[in-house]
């Protein structure tokens, strides 16, 4: 078939879809530049725009052309490839000649009866991503690939056919992704860059977007509506590296410890982590695929060692019969069911302490996995325009949630409060047992009754 050097119009091609772009949608599609960057806020319509794009690529006239949608998960790529597949089977049902729903395959007859592939990716297997050269790729959620992915999986597929790349996505941070939006910003023809606040948008409703400042966070909410790229952006938790200035300890038989112990998921890690009174981790094991036998042997040996301490036990799906057995076995545990505001609860809690330097972790050298968890935990704003916060693709936050359980009993609130109450308790206990030594003699415990105990108990 011989090649034709005729082009698509892509706004009569629009039209036929029913897409109408917004300006700012407008003109990321009139752009000729080979790289797009495109960084703006939730909801401002990157996904639709970024579809439209790639269908419109695959009807270009050719005898042949490969073009994939990649994103940290499929998941994530699933958002663009889906709206893909809806509008090619609403409106280009008579081009279509196949569509594989289990491989994220598309197969489409172009305007010049040649064959266009569309192909969905995740980013979490590099493996899946060499291969042929690409005529297109479009990247969503670009700010949370790995800047190893783009320079050594994705950009180099553009090179033999002098493809193009759109990437999309909401600012984190200033990584690779900020690297190339100001290439796009400067005097590099070949890089296109926009960052646009979410209100630009025609079809938001700017109350609904203010209402939304008053809820979020002022970082999440200048990061996720006005697209600004902050240094340090998506990161939950602060002073991590501040804080890591401990060292694994022996157990203290005059000290009272907690632990927290997150269990596995499948392929997760099950993670036991231990504080002393003052807040320091002293102790964490990190475990998978074994038993759950051995796991709560595992478990019951740690914490029987650091004087039977008291351990908040994640006890969320599997976690219950596993806490179940932990009590069973004569682990001193106690049930945590993760909901979304519960398990909040305990990150806000930890992010406190970080903030205020009142935990420390072991050195990073001591506990690189822990550490390099809890720098990594990040939040996000769902399309629903809640706040969630969980681990980067590809990665655990087994440790960040054991650490978090452990730290929930050492909360700043109730630390205080409790060493107070313990030196109350001590000194009235003194004064009262000088008191009733001269009163009537012998020893206190022979003239205290109960009563007073639980009166006493329940002041302090």
């Amino acid at each position: 078939m011989a090649a034709t050097t005729k082009r698509l119009s892509k706004s009569k091609f629009f039209a036929s879809l029913g897409y109408t772009p917004h300006p700012g949608q407008r003109e990321i599609h009139m752009s000729r530049a080979p790289r797009r960057i495109v960084a703006c806020g939730v909801r401002w319509g990157k996904t639709i725009c970024a579809a439209m794009e790639g269908l419109a690529a695959a009807m270009q006239p050719a005898e042949r052309s490969v073009g994939w949608v990649v994103a940290p998960t499929y998941d994530l790529a699933d958002r663009v490839f889906r709206e893909m597949q809806l509008a090619a089977a609403q409106h280009l049902r008579h081009r279509i000649i196949s569509m594989k729903d289990h491989d994220r395959r598309i197969v489409l007859r172009n305007m010049a009866g040649g064959t266009s592939e569309i192909r969905g990716k995740t980013a979490d297997n590099p493996v899946s991503l060499l291969g042929e050269g690409l005529d297109w790729v479009i990247v969503d959620e670009a700010s949370r690939l790995k800047p190893l992915i783009w320079q050594s999986h994705l950009s180099q597929r553009l090179i033999d056919k002098r493809g193009w790349a759109l990437l999309i996505s909401t600012p984190k941070g200033k990584g690779y992704l900020f690297d190339l939006y100001r290439r796009g910003q400067g005097r590099d023809d070949d890089y296109e860059s926009w960052n646009y606040p979410s209100a630009t948008s025609p079809f938001l409703d700017a109350n609904i977007i203010e209402q939304e400042r008053e809820r979020l966070p002022e970082r999440v909410f200048r990061q996720e509506f006005l697209a600004e790229f902050l240094e340090g952006a998506g990161q939950v938790f602060r002073n991590v590296r501040e804080c890591a200035t401990g060292a694994w300890q022996e157990p203290d038989p005059d000290e009272r410890y907690v632990a927290g112990v997150d269990l596995a998921k499948v392929t997760d890690y099950t993670v036991l982590v231990i504080l002393n009174r003052a807040a320091e981790v002293v102790y964490a094991d990190r475990f998978h695929r074994l038993d759950w036998s051995i796991q709560v042997d595992r478990i019951l040996a740690a914490t029987d060692r650091y004087n039977k301490c008291s351990v908040l036990v994640d006890s969320t799906g599997v976690g219950e019969p596993v806490y179940e057995s932990l009590r069973a076995a004569g682990v001193n545990a106690r049930p945590y069911s993760f909901t979304s505001k519960s398990k909040a609860a305990i990150v806000d809690n930890l992010a406190l302490m970080l903030e205020r330097r009142q935990i420390t972790l072991p050195r990073p050298d001591l506990w690189p996995e822990g550490i390099d968890e809890v720098e990594a935990f990040e939040f996000a704003v769902t399309d629903s325009g809640n706040v969630r916060t969980s681990a980067p693709p590809g990665m655990h936050d087994d440790c960040v949630m054991a650490l978090a359980l452990a730290a929930w009993q050492r909360r700043p609130s109730r630390g205080r409060a409790f060493t107070i109450d313990v030196a109350r308790m001590r000194q009235a206990k003194v004064e009262s047992d000088a008191r009733i030594s001269e009163r009537f003699g012998g020893s206190p415990a022979d003239t205290r009754n109960d009563d007073r105990r639980g009166t006493l108990h329940r002041q302090y």
